[in-house]
């Protein structure tokens, strides 16, 4: 037997449901040039993103900064990125947990992790938020 098939089994003999248990959801923003998280279960890529690091005024902000959450918001493919991550997450989020998983780790990566990835990791659990989704958010990598 797999792990989900006993899991199943044990459910249906002994009731021990998880139905009104949320997903433990955590978003982790970090930058490439600092390695990859270890136990992340799905990753996105945001260095296809314009980076606020090579505008002089930006540089020095970290991605919680308005300045740079302005600057990111007036890209549209920014918007539009942020907007398809959150449909995927909205649709597979209930297909993990329908499958037994208690915990599920979301990575989001930027080359240095202190721009783009946070902004998109803030604004992505904000919209999941408001799906009733219960997210943590780690910025691995803001302080480097």
């Amino acid at each position: 037997h797999t792990v989900h098939t006993l899991r199943r089994m044990l459910v249906k003999r002994f009731g021990a449901s998880q139905e009104g248990v949320p997903l433990q959801i955590q978003i982790m923003s970090f930058g490439h040039k600092h390695g990859v998280p270890r136990d992340v279960d799905l990753l996105f890529d945001v260095r296809h993103l314009p980076n606020p690091y090579f505008e002089k005024k930006l540089r020095n902000l970290p991605g919680t900064d308005p300045k740079v959450i302005g600057f990111l918001e007036k890209q549209d493919e920014v918007n539009e990125t942020i907007r398809r991550f959150t449909e995927l997450l909205v649709y597979l989020l209930p297909l993990y947990k329908r499958e037994g998983k208690s915990y599920l780790t979301i990575g989001i990566g930027c080359t240095g992790g202190r721009h783009r990835s946070v902004m998109t990791a803030n604004t992505i659990a904000k919209n999941l938020g408001k799906e009733k989704f219960e997210v943590a958010v780690v910025h691995r990598d803001i302080q480097k």
